[in-house]
């Protein structure tokens, strides 16, 4: 025989204990109950694809972290974003969806990239994406931040900010101030603003050869704090100088301006002119979102306007805008900093425990209770009283319902509020209306955080 192999789990790849999985499987369906509400059709895409498909756009560092593998004559790639899936998807169902096409998608994502604290190689994202067909009102871009607000404060997160920018805005400033030539590197260096600070960016700038004083110029413009009306009004004083930059104040101001009527407070979405989002296809309207007390793990949320989504698989037109949750490392940040309310979540509301050897009558009261929608386990396993009530305590079930003899001549249970220790005899339809009634307080009460 041989000798018993280790088990372990590859790094980078995330297990939970069942209390942990009933959590986050409970913050991945209020995602999906929030897009479902915002009007998005649920979408899921193969993780494999052939390589010639998902690679179509990929290179520098995608290219060196992606799973790709032969199967036979197919070179596969397993899926590293949500994104390109869904370019593909969109380009060959042109002809049947209708648009603007508005999905969501929840589900895993492979990247073969060093394994560190809060990024794993196997992770769940949670996307959505408006596409149209030719043109898409920018009225789209405003209504994202609502979904990221309605999301967050569903969570119980009410400590967080969504800062806006818009592409379109930073290539004119550049133009302006004639950097135009160096915009890629100048983002790509802007983009680790809040990383490595002004200082460092500064010193990064000149190295690429922008000169001091324009440098400065555009530090200065881009870290500019205040109301949105405020920078606003500084924005303007540079208009007529350049068209993109033009267009792109007069996106910024509708995003703002219909932001408010999307029912999303002041409070919770600011302009930063330092947001330039790393990828790049993003051309219009960007976001990140972050949590205040939290902002060293960065961007919990982000995403943007992009001009033309499938240009790789199709000639056609269609611009887009979207937003992608890392729901892997969110859950690990509310779950590293004791955020999440773990106590409170269990999927089963009661305990069915069998005191006598004739299981018929603990069965029927089983069957009951699961018709009155409550869920319901039944321990089936011999032993005494103490051994079965530990069980249903070790797992945190709100209530048992112990049935012995007695119970079933008389056609009554036995309730155990686990939380106080209450205990009653009562018929199975008072022990129904009990369950239901304290399963709603404790949904009032609940929040998925602290």
């Amino acid at each position: 025989m041989s000798g018993i192999i280790e088990p372990r789990t590859l790094s980078g790849f995330m297990e939970l204990l069942p209390k942990d999985q009933v959590l986050f499987d409970k913050i991945k369906a209020h995602l999906e109950s929030v897009y479902l509400k915002y009007g998005f059709f649920p979408l899921d895409t193969p993780v494999l694809e052939d390589s010639a498909i998902l690679l179509a756009k990929a290179g520098g560092e995608t290219e060196k972290q992606i799973y790709r593998f032969s199967k036979g004559s197919t070179d596969l790639t397993m899926r590293f974003d949500l994104t390109v899936p869904l370019a593909k998807y969109v380009a060959k169902n042109y002809g049947e969806l209708t648009f603007p096409f508005r999905r969501y998608q929840i589900g895993k994502v492979y990247r073969g990239e060093r394994a560190q604290k809060g990024r794993y190689r196997e992770f769940y994202q949670a996307d959505i994406d408006i596409i149209g067909d030719g043109t898409l009102s920018i009225a789209n871009d405003a209504e994202i931040p609502s979904i990221i607000y309605s999301l967050f404060l569903g969570l119980g997160i009410d400590d967080f900010v969504i800062r806006i920018n818009n592409r379109k805005v930073l290539s004119g400033i550049f133009a302006i101030l004639g950097i135009k030539e160096a915009a890629a590197d100048i983002l790509r260096i802007i983009d680790k603003l809040d990383k490595i600070g002004k200082d460092a960016v500064f010193t990064e700038l000149t190295k690429e050869g922008i000169l001091p004083e324009t440098a400065e110029k555009l530090l200065t413009l881009l870290t500019t704090k205040g109301e949105n009306e405020k920078i606003l009004e500084m924005l303007n004083e540079y208009k007529g100088q350049n068209e993109l930059f033009d267009k792109g104040i007069c996106e910024l101001e509708t995003v703002i301006k219909y932001i408010g009527a999307f029912g999303v407070p002041s409070g919770y979405y600011t302009i930063d002119l330092t947001i330039a989002r790393g990828l790049d296809y993003y051309t219009g309207t960007v976001y990140e979102t972050f949590i205040r007390k939290h902002p060293e793990y960065g961007s919990v949320c982000s995403g943007g306007r992009y001009d033309n989504l499938a240009e790789y698989y199709t000639k056609k037109s269609l611009p887009g805008v979207g937003i992608s949750i890392g729901l892997t490392r969110l859950f690990h940040v509310l779950w590293e900093n004791e955020f999440l309310n773990r106590q409170l979540e269990n999927p089963v509301d009661a305990l069915v425990l069998p005191m006598s050897e004739d299981l018929s009558y603990s069965l029927e009261v089983a069957t009951g209770l699961r018709e009155a929608g409550i869920s319901t386990q039944v321990y089936l396993e011999e032993g005494k009283f103490k051994k079965k009530i530990s069980y249903s305590d070790k797992l945190s079930i709100p209530f048992s319902i112990i049935l012995g003899s007695d119970e079933e001549e008389a056609k009554k249970v036995a309730l155990k509020n686990m939380s106080t220790g209450e205990q009653v005899i009562c018929t199975l339809s008072e022990a129904v209306k009990i369950i239901l009634e304290n399963k709603e307080e404790l949904k009032k009460a609940k929040k998925v955080i602290m």
